[in-house]
């Protein structure tokens, strides 16, 4: 599905716009239908706007009115520390205010995971065995720091975390087909649909950029997006619509695109469920310029209701790390884990790895298949040395390697799948 990035061109526009009205009594009001009350001040770093009414609030009273919701969705922007810090402390002001009486249901996961989940909340997986039973690299695979702390919360306090999201099959039928062409195994596994959403379809084609690609393509993101969101919706609903659970209160977490305005998720599950709900989101107002090329440029349609209940505004951060990279090509893993291929002026090559290496070990822990090295490299940091148990050609060698930084990921690329590149 598509990131959830920050849409702010004309954005700081719209608040100079604003603020000049409010200065002069005779000045025509600008209308901006995402915030309809004129600011006091510039947006800075950090300040949670009320938006019915333009006012600023502090961090403990936006949580003290939304915990008042039985459900709490997040819109996050995947990729920023700040979304997510943002996450956790609506979580831990429900964990307060309902001891034992909250769940957490989460776009990154799906209903086929959920065994898993509920194995990593009861403490009996730890978070290798947890990463690698969820196949979190193949599915969400964006950096798992940046919902460790979100996950570990939920261990920690033993909170349900819901998969939410469709199958990745579901979702790439429906992507390909319309409903009328698929077998009835597939339609069977469809939730209730409803396309006549005519906002959401306004913003799928803001987002897809109109008909530029063609109508079949966007009829077909417009059935993968409405899917997404009725899937979310169903497992939301049915969650906290079980008997016993009358009393439970939810946080969603999902991208800005399936929360912001309302007539993604939180309509659908309303539809299903009537119940109580606050909006929460963020924008980046701050964003560096290594940054620039991660922002949608495209123009959102004026909505007639609000994006948010509460709107915090951030900095498009980085996480606080450096990563290394051993810098290998990984191949099948038939009979363990094999070098197909060493990347120039990589730890590796400078180790003396060559491509037909078998991997076994690193640092005495067993490399059985590709996902423990990819686990075991992610753990060092710049300057990190490792030994690196190797069989070549009927031999065993040790090589010591010394990791290095390893510049971030361009616009658009995800860390690499495991079976591939480390």
């Amino acid at each position: 599905m598509p990131r959830s990035k920050p849409i702010v061109p004309a954005l700081l526009a719209g608040f100079a716009a604003l603020i000049l009205a409010a200065c002069s009594p005779a000045a025509k009001l600008a209308r901006n239908p995402e915030m309809p009350y004129p600011p006091e001040q510039p947006p800075v770093v950090g300040k949670i706007i009320h938006l019915p009414t333009g006012k600023p609030v502090a961090e403990a009273q936006m949580l003290a009115i939304v915990s008042d919701s039985r459900i709490v969705y997040v819109g996050e922007t995947h990729d920023n520390p700040a979304s997510h810090r943002q996450e956790l402390a609506v979580l831990t002001a429900l964990a307060e205010r309902y001891p034992g009486q909250v769940a957490m249901g989460m776009e990154m996961f799906t209903p086929s995971q959920q065994p898993v989940l509920d194995r990593w909340v009861a403490g009996e997986l730890d978070e290798k065995a947890f990463l690698k039973q969820s196949r979190w690299y193949d599915t969400w695979r964006m950096d798992y720091e940046l919902y460790r702390p979100l996950l570990e919360f939920a261990r920690r306090h033993k909170i349900p975390v819901v998969g939410l999201n469709a199958e990745k099959t579901l979702v790439k039928a429906v992507g390909q087909f319309d409903f009328s062409e698929l077998p009835e195994q597939i339609r069977s596994q469809l939730p209730e649909m409803d396309f006549n959403d005519p906002y959401q379809r306004q913003l799928v084609e803001a987002i897809y950029g109109g008909h530029a690609h063609g109508n079949s393509q966007l009829d077909g993101f417009l059935r993968v997006q409405t899917l997404w969101d009725e899937t979310m919706a169903h497992n939301v609903a049915a969650y906290l619509g079980a008997p016993g659970r009358e009393k439970t209160r939810m946080l969603v977490v999902a991208g800005g695109n399936h929360v912001r305005f309302g007539f993604g998720i939180p309509r659908r599950v309303f539809r299903r469920l009537p119940s109580s709900y606050s909006l929460v989101g963020s924008r980046e107002i701050v964003i560096p310029e290594d940054k620039q090329d991660r922002l949608m440029d495209v123009e959102i349609p004026e909505f007639p209701m609000l994006p948010y209940d509460f709107l915090q505004f951030t900095e498009y951060e980085d996480l606080d790390k450096q990563e290394v990279r051993l810098g290998v090509m990984l191949g099948g893993e038939e009979d363990g884990v094999r070098v197909q291929g060493v990347l120039p002026g990589s730890a590796a090559e400078a180790a003396g790895l060559t491509a037909g290496d078998r991997l076994l070990s690193l640092d005495g822990a067993a490399l059985e298949e590709n996902f423990d090295l990819v686990y075991a490299v992610k753990q060092k940091r710049p300057g990190d040395r490792a030994l690196l148990e190797v069989a070549r050609e009927g031999e065993k060698l040790t090589l010591e390697v010394l990791f290095t930084a390893t510049p971030a990921h361009g616009h658009g690329k995800h860390p690499p799948a495991p079976d591939k590149q480390d």
